[in-house]
């Protein structure tokens, strides 16, 4: 019996029974704008999870295998922190470009073919010859990180545009939208892991591709029935206009989106130099909001933004011990936790759908208990919601550290521990990430919700940055190919003791003193 294959068709039926429950029940509180925006972003949300859910392994198993095992884990990590970060970077200019130019819609659209389009590159690498071509994988990552720079940011301000500024569906509005994203998750780590660990790399790759290419012939497809003129560009003729050499604005935007593939490539591999941009350029952008904050002549819309700059911080921070999942969490999956399930050992990339399951789950609850806790005037203020999120990432490391330590003996622990750390890192997801983006629609001034919505990934973006060097950290911990299997682990445990849990609760000691001064600067926004 191929257990793993079983958790393939559970999975599926699972979603096939699920999500139709979630969207007739929800079909009277939402927009049904809302079905379309959450089908879209459930397939794109298969084609990244998918990928990524091979990205590490594949590298450090056959892309840099050459280099040593050792070496090997080191480098997939760097690139798996430079592809994420930048992932995440670049929905500032995609959120810029459709605020000024292209719209939600068009971005979205053109994201979704140039995500399609690089994940069929990857596909290509199962041809002879091709499989360790780096010039081939880089480029493909790149293509990938041009086109999620147009869809991320602006799917979700474009979903905001169906509700009012402070109508109280919209923090369980992106709940729904959230369950979406991690619909696609559960798929992808399920379908495109096994079928890339155990069929073939490339093929799990172009899996990957499909997912998005489905996303985008329904979003453009059926676009047109279902979201009226939200999202559409502000000004048509803004990006007319000629502004270099004869070329309009909407031309030197797309040639400029060629242009930066090749400087993404390069900054794919790991190196100061990216570390040091990413840096500079945050500081800037922050900068600029702050500027703005302190510019807008009613105060407090200005603090209102002032509360989206000091929650970047933690919101970083959240995501720099989460996305431990896609990297340094898979290796000790793969090496140090106990996989046997009937007496099969389930491949290390399926456990990603652990956390793709628990929101699906979890998410109608989350979208229920806001609307329910709103209406008692019970609901946590978003700042305290951060602080809650930082905790559930503690005790999630929690379990792992306690695995270890007590139950870890030979060098693996046993399977519950790595599930209740995703149950608590997902639960984690969920008082944050969908909060965080209903919170920028509603603190941001409408005129650059756009932009703000790409300076929050930015927040990611550095998250998965500072994600990789604590894995590294880990990989540094175990640097040695004599290294016995339990002080291996012991390297592990000893990163997620100090990052995942002694760091976290430091912080969440600094959000709790600010909480006051937070929510005053809120005003009538809860």
């Amino acid at each position: 019996m191929d257990i793993a294959l079983n958790l393939i068709i559970a999975g599926w039926l699972f979603v096939l029974i699920w999500v139709p429950i979630i969207i007739y029940t929800n079909r009277k509180v939402h927009p049904s704008a809302m079905i379309l925006i959450f089908l879209t972003e459930m397939w794109e949300r298969f084609s990244y999870y998918g990928m990524r859910s091979l990205l590490t392994l594949f590298m450090a198993k056959v892309l840099f295998v050459s280099l040593g095992e050792q070496a090997a884990s080191t480098k997939a990590l760097g690139v798996y922190g430079s592809y994420t970060a930048m992932a995440y970077l670049l929905p500032v200019f995609g959120g810029m470009i459709a605020d000024r130019y292209f719209g939600f819609r068009k971005s979205v659209a053109i994201g979704a073919a140039l995500m399609a389009l690089g994940h069929f590159m990857l596909g290509f690498m199962g041809v002879k010859g091709l499989e360790t071509n780096t010039n081939l994988f880089f480029f493909a990552l790149a293509v990938i990180i041009v086109g999620n720079g147009y869809f991320k940011p602006n799917m979700s301000s474009f979903l905001g545009t169906f509700y009012e500024k402070n109508d109280p569906r919209k923090d369980s509005a992106f709940s729904i939208f959230y369950m979406a994203v991690n619909t696609g998750s559960l798929l992808a780590m399920l379908t495109c892991g096994y079928v890339g660990e155990k069929i073939g790399w490339h093929y799990g790759f172009a899996l990957a591709g499909i997912g998005m290419t489905l996303g985008l012939i329904m979003f453009v497809g059926l676009g047109p029935k279902f979201f009226g003129d939200n999202g559409r560009a502000s000004d048509p003729d803004a990006g007319k206009q000629r502004v270099l050499v004869g070329l309009s604005i909407n031309q030197v935007i797309t040639l400029g989106s060629v242009l930066v593939v090749p400087l993404v490539m390069f900054l794919l591999n790991p190196s100061q130099i990216f570390s040091t941009l990413l840096l500079a350029f945050s500081l800037i952008i922050l900068a600029y909001i702050v500027y703005t904050a302190l510019s807008l002549p009613d105060r407090k819309e200005g603090q209102k933004l002032l509360v989206v700059v000091f929650l970047f911080f933690f919101h970083m921070v959240f995501w720099m011990l989460f996305e431990q999942a896609g990297g340094s969490i898979t290796l000790f999956t793969d090496k140090h936790v106990n996989r046997m399930v009937s007496g099969v050992d389930i491949p290390a990339s399926q456990f990603g759908a652990l956390n793709g399951f628990f929101i699906l789950i979890l998410a109608p609850f989350f979208s229920w208990l806001w609307i329910y806790l709103g209406k008692k005037g019970w609901e946590p203020s978003t700042p305290l919601k951060f602080l809650l999120a930082l905790l559930q990432i503690a005790i999630g490391f929690g379990f792992i550290v306690l695995g270890s330590r007590y139950f870890g003996s030979s060098g693996t622990i046993p399977l519950v521990f790595l599930v209740m750390m995703y149950f608590f890192h997902t639960s984690g997801e969920l008082t944050i990430s969908p909060v965080g983006l209903s919170m920028i629609t509603k603190l941001s001034p409408t005129k650059i919700v756009g932009f703000v919505m790409g300076a929050w990934y930015l927040s990611i973006s550095l998250g998965n940055k500072l994600a990789a060097e604590v894995g590294k950290l880990t990989s540094d911990a175990t640097n040695s190919e004599n290294l016995s299997i339990q002080a291996s682990m012991d390297g592990f445990v000893q990163t997620y003791l100090l990052w995942g849990i002694y760091v976290v609760l430091g912080v969440v000691l600094v959000l709790s003193m600010s909480l006051p001064m937070l929510r005053r600067w809120m005003h009538d926004v809860k």
